[in-house]
């Protein structure tokens, strides 16, 4: 697994993308629906409709790496939000990963 660090970005594209490509779709994806640079070393996840799946685009200096999950029960908790991506810390993204819920929640500490 790759190890998150303080400066790792997460890029986590909202809507659900077709699994099925590879290293040129997902690139195209960044480019284009993210608006950003997949050469940029940051981590960019895809989910597929159903969230049962998820594939991983990043760029090591030397080439790009995708890795992929699938979870054999239940499904990802995917973030909501009106924009294309939102950006996870560390913390989250390893929630994430495990099958986790990532979705803050307003006030949800006692006053």
């Amino acid at each position: 697994m790759m190890a998150p660090t303080p400066t790792l970005r997460v890029h986590v594209c909202i809507g659900p993308v077709d699994l099925r490509g590879s290293f040129d779709r997902l690139t195209a994806i960044v480019k284009s629906t993210l608006s950003a640079d997949p050469l940029s070393g940051h981590l960019f996840v895809f989910t597929n409709r159903r969230r049962n799946r998820l594939k991983v685009l990043w760029w090591d200096g030397s080439g790009f790496w995708v890795a992929a999950k699938r979870l054999e029960r239940g499904c990802f908790q995917w973030p909501r939000s009106e924009a294309t991506a939102v950006e996870f810390r560390a913390e989250q993204w390893i929630n994430l990963v495990q099958g986790l819920e990532v979705v803050e929640r307003a006030e949800w500490y006692r006053k």
